[in-house]
């Protein structure tokens, strides 16, 4: 499903009620919270009565022991299955709950690289993390609450009715205006609510980006510009906070006056009948005591009421991620096959936004077990043919072939795993040196198979002379490490998935000369025997490619050997004249 800007689609109940079911409540443990909550609620209703016959007695000077025993057994069977049933209703929250958000891992995992792009990662951690938790106060806290307290409610006005029917029906007056102060107060909870949860995902979406680039946020003295773009995003929160509050501010002190009003006249009602001699004093005081059980959950019907905009406005957040297409994957797609085959562009077209092409019909082939550089300006598409390789996105037209065979055919997960890349950067998980190599192998790896890669990598020396070697950690996205030795593992872990493709962006672009001379050696392990894509923006560095192909603005305008393009290109004849120039500058 597409997300539409500004365009909300209310969730309904409905979709709710299946996301939960859809997570697999335990059923048998819901059921027999229900039933304590249910016998809470029925024990509930009893007390008062019990009461009221006590207090009779007191009257007629007949105090009798077992009314006070079963009014003790009474409450304690309250207590104990109030206790039990709140237990395992935090038990099903929290399980269905870590359903859900299981769930949402998954999916946020097989979403294309495009949802990516149009969503800032921190807003998307923030729908599996904090909307998820709304879902979980709302059963934990609310949702069978509700029912039983609904039971009570019923039950409660049965006997109020039995007991005194004209007291019940002022009691019912009360029942229309409490809904009439709800239905519109939940309307703009619900606004506020959405409004809120998109301010606080803003929020961690900018703290992640600060913190994560700190270094960059000090060496650029930024530190007034985040702190005010900071205070800004938390006052809009704050604000919407006080929303919040406003409307709670209102709903809770009517709720409770409505309540109070119905107190006060039900007491001096009540009055007036016990003088008549229409109502016994324990009558009055188990009808006095019955309004509380029904006022209580009233006033919980109010925080249910509001809690469930909350989490509709969660909900629909959380089903703009549920109800996006992932990643294409056809059950009965084929296993890419072992070995090596050209790889071949055919007319491909290919836009990031519509009306805005960035390949224009693009053909040439990469051969097997051959080195194929591709250069050109930036911005000339030499990125998107990576990603168009790694199935990263589609090809607006035309077809990328894997021999006879388009790569759309193959399982994603076949496919992916004939692929090695290696960029200018390359990215590092939290964790050791070690998780680092294997990251992404679900086979088991021996110690012999990581040492063996490594030195292949030209990574063995430098993770040796740490002190704790393969276990040295290597900090967020590999800041613990130098430029050259994060390269030197990600060849490592290239290595160890031995692909027949390998994708390189420019490995070697950002390193000093003597990082670079280390890396260049662990590359050629690296390309050895296989086939090998490069992104060059420097020439110097691919004077030796068997094929040079070259991209502007989206479209070939001339492929060969460096020999070649230098008599027949204009274009690359004078890169080369300035890159090479520079650099016998530099050496004179």
């Amino acid at each position: 499903m597409e997300e539409e800007k500004g365009a909300v689609t209310r969730t309904t109940v409905r979709y709710l009620i299946r996301l939960l079911g859809s997570a697999g409540i335990p059923k048998l443990v819901l059921a027999f919270a229900v039933v304590l909550s249910l016998i809470g609620a029925v024990t509930g209703l009893i007390v008062p009565l019990i009461t009221g016959q006590l207090i009779d007695s007191f009257s007629a000077d007949m105090l009798r022991m077992e009314t006070i025993g079963v009014l003790i057994a009474m409450f304690l069977l309250e207590a104990v299955s109030s206790g039990f049933s709140y237990y395992m209703l935090a038990y099903v929250g929290n399980q269905t709950v870590n359903k859900i958000r299981k769930r949402l891992w998954n999916k946020v995992l097989a979403l294309p690289v495009p949802f990516f792009d149009r969503h800032r990662s921190a807003e998307t951690m923030s729908r599996v993390t904090n909307d998820t938790n709304e879902v979980k106060t709302l059963i934990t806290d609310h949702l069978i609450s509700f029912f039983s307290n609904l039971l009570t409610v019923a039950g409660a006005v049965a006997i109020l009715f039995y007991l005194d029917w004209q007291m019940t029906l002022i009691i019912l007056i009360a029942v229309p205006v409490g809904f009439g102060i709800l239905m519109p107060i939940g309307g703009k909870m619900y606004k506020v609510s959405m409004s809120q949860y998109g301010k606080l995902a803003q929020l961690s979406a900018m703290l992640t980006q600060v913190i994560g680039e700190i270094r960059l946020v000090k060496a650029s003295n930024a530190e007034r510009r985040e702190e005010k773009s900071g205070y800004e995003q938390m006052d809009d929160l704050y604000r919407f906070g006080m929303k919040e509050a406003k409307i709670n501010a209102v709903l809770i002190p009517l709720m409770s006056m409505v309540m109070v009003v119905l107190l006060v006249v039900i007491i001096g009602y009540g009055g007036v009948r016990v003088s008549s001699g229409a109502l016994s004093a324990g009558e009055l005081v188990s009808f006095i005591l019955l309004l509380f059980q029904i006022m209580f959950p009233f006033s919980q019907f109010a925080t249910f009421y509001t809690q469930l905009q909350k989490v509709m406005a969660a909900t629909e957040r959380l089903r703009l991620i549920l109800e996006y297409e992932p990643e294409t994957e056809e059950r009965a797609a084929l296993q890419a096959p072992q070995g090596h085959q050209d790889l071949a562009f055919r007319e491909v077209t290919f836009a990031y936004h519509e009306g805005e092409t960035i390949l224009s019909e693009v053909s040439f082939t990469i051969p097997a077990k051959k080195v194929t550089a591709l250069v050109g300006p930036s911005g000339s598409g030499k990125t998107t043919v990576f990603s168009l390789i790694e199935r990263f996105y589609t090809p607006s037209s035309g077809s990328i072939e894997f021999g006879e065979v388009p790569i759309r055919d193959y399982s994603l997960d076949s496919w992916r795993r004939k692929l090695g890349y290696v960029s200018q950067d390359s990215p590092l998980m939290t964790g050791t040196i070690r998780d680092n190599i294997i990251y992404g192998r679900e086979e088991p790896v021996t110690e012999e198979e990581i040492a063996e890669v490594a030195r292949l990598a030209y990574a063995e020396g430098f993770i040796q002379s740490l002190p704790r070697g393969y276990d040295t950690e290597v900090g967020e996205r590999g800041i613990q490490l130098s430029g050259g030795q994060r390269q030197r593992v990600a060849i490592a872990r290239a290595l160890l998935r031995k692909p027949d493709i390998l994708l390189l962006d420019e490995a070697t672009a950002s390193l000093d000369s003597d990082s670079e001379h280390e890396v260049q050696k662990a590359l050629n392990n690296l390309m050895e025997e296989r086939t090998t894509v490069v992104i060059a923006h420097r020439l110097s560095t691919v004077v030796e490619a068997d094929q040079i192909v070259v991209l502007e603005n989206g479209r070939i305008t001339g492929s060969g050997k460096h020999e070649e393009l230098l008599l027949s290109h204009p274009s690359y004849a004078e890169w080369a004249k300035k890159q090479f120039h520079i650099g016998n500058d530099a050496e004179a």
